[in-house]
């Protein structure tokens, strides 16, 4: 994983109701995402938001793929059974 795309990445408990955000603007990592799967180009987002960077699109992906690697652990094994 590119450490130096997830620093791109901030959480701020004030901000946005904590949701993770790019470079700690209000503009949050899952805004971007869904404009990507409806297949907004990223030429047309930076027309559309002049404070967005190239680099922000990169670490938008890099971050929703470091979080679906995670996954739930029940605290009772027979829970999963």
């Amino acid at each position: 994983m590119n450490d130096e795309l997830l620093k791109r990445i901030t959480v701020e408990p004030g901000k946005m109701t904590g949701k993770p955000c790019l470079r700690g603007l209000r503009m949050p990592v899952a805004t971007v995402l869904g404009m990507m799967a409806a297949g907004r180009t990223r030429e047309e987002m930076l027309a559309d938001f002049p404070f967005l960077e190239p680099a922000d699109f990169d670490a938008c992906l890099a971050y929703a793929a470091w979080r679906l690697q995670e996954y739930e652990q029940p605290l009772d094994p027979q829970a999963a059974a």
